[in-house]
């Protein structure tokens, strides 16, 4: 079996999962506890418009998909805090208006989009050495940002009243986290993809609240959960020729089970 890794496209699913599950770990802690899953959904659909715009201007998809996504969040959190219109709202005008700008380019783009399903709902066997490189600097910015930010992050998290009050810029630390939860979306594209991101963004750290309320607690056993549930998708895909993306989940929505039934026990005791 381990005669497998001799393969550059498997060390390659490896290493993916590895920095795919650092990022979601991490922003995801940050989604369960402010709450922002029905958002994040938002965003990561939206992504698809950055896919479609990629492929029409010949660029990389998920190079596309980064700018897209990120405008997109900027967008929602400005209209949200400026404009005073309800998240809901704006949430499901972007997911439809992601989506709807991703199938018009494509669909106008000449020629065939041979890897579309991919980015939709993921394979991580199949992430080139590029893209490797590239979710390793997401994954850099990503942990830089929270770890000079971190007080002022959790601040703004917990208690944006709170955080105001102790003149922090809450309106500015919103819009970073909306654009770190941004790239990290883009990040799990190539794992899981566009439709089954939000699953690996919050399933482990909602698992993680279950059995403490420190955030740094929180991001750590994310961080191991999500590496747990992508090594375990990947060797499992590879090994039952089934899709990594949707196993990657399914393992993780079965701990995820288990965490409930094991909490529920807990307080029946």
């Amino acid at each position: 079996m381990l005669s497998v890794l001799g393969y550059e496209f498997f060390r390659n699913a490896l290493i993916a999962g590895l920095l795919a599950s650092i990022a979601c770990g991490v922003i995801g802690t940050y989604v369960v506890v402010k709450r922002m899953v029905a958002i994040s959904g938002g965003i990561s659909h939206a992504a698809f418009g950055g896919i479609g715009l990629g492929y029409y201007l010949g660029i990389d998809p998920i190079a596309g998909a980064v700018l897209f996504t990120v405008g997109a969040a900027l967008g929602m959190g400005m209209l949200q805090f400026r404009a005073r219109q309800q998240i809901d709202t704006l949430i499901g005008a972007v997911w439809a208006a992601g989506m709807a700008i991703g199938v018009l380019f494509v669909s106008i783009t000449p020629g065939f989009a041979p890897d579309l399903f991919s980015y939709l709902f993921g394979n991580i066997l199949l992430v080139p050495a590029g893209d490797i490189r590239l979710m390793a600097l997401l994954a850099a910015v990503i942990l830089l940002v929270v770890a000079v930010l971190y007080q002022e992050l959790l601040a703004a998290t917990f208690d944006e009243e709170y955080a105001a009050i102790m003149n922090l810029p809450v309106e500015r630390l919103v819009l970073l986290l909306l654009a770190l939860i941004a790239l990290t979306v883009v990040m799990l594209i190539r794992v899981v993809g566009i439709i089954l991101v939000i699953a690996l963004l919050t399933l482990p750290a909602a698992i993680s609240r279950q059995y403490t309320s420190r955030l740094k607690a929180m991001m750590l056993i994310s961080v191991f959960l999500g590496i747990a549930f992508t090594m375990g998708g990947i060797w499992l895909s590879y090994l039952l020729d089934i899709p990594s993306g949707a196993t990657i989940i399914l393992i993780g929505s079965a701990a995820y089970a288990a965490s409930l039934v094991h909490t529920h026990m807990g307080r029946i005791r």
